[in-house]
């Protein structure tokens, strides 16, 4: 599988407006300096100590934004 790894800050820029629960996020414990990473289903998913785990996911034409936004492609 292939991802775009992005900080929490960055995911925020990326996401548009209704795309995802930015609430559903916080809880989950996405933060500004979180590290998180999108595959290319749009599943996002956040890095813990020992594990990546599922924290929602994009929709839409999101793959185009988020390549403009990091600058990253899918690796």
């Amino acid at each position: 599988m292939e991802f775009i790894e992005l900080t929490g800050k960055t995911l925020l820029d990326v996401v548009n407006e209704g795309e995802i629960d930015f609430k559903q996020l916080h809880d989950a414990g996405v933060t500004g300096d979180s590290i998180v990473r999108i595959n290319k289903f749009g599943e996002i998913e956040l890095r813990a100590p020992t594990q990546w785990t599922l924290v929602g996911g994009l929709i839409g034409n999101f793959e185009d934004r988020l390549r403009k936004m990091t600058g990253l492609d899918w690796v």
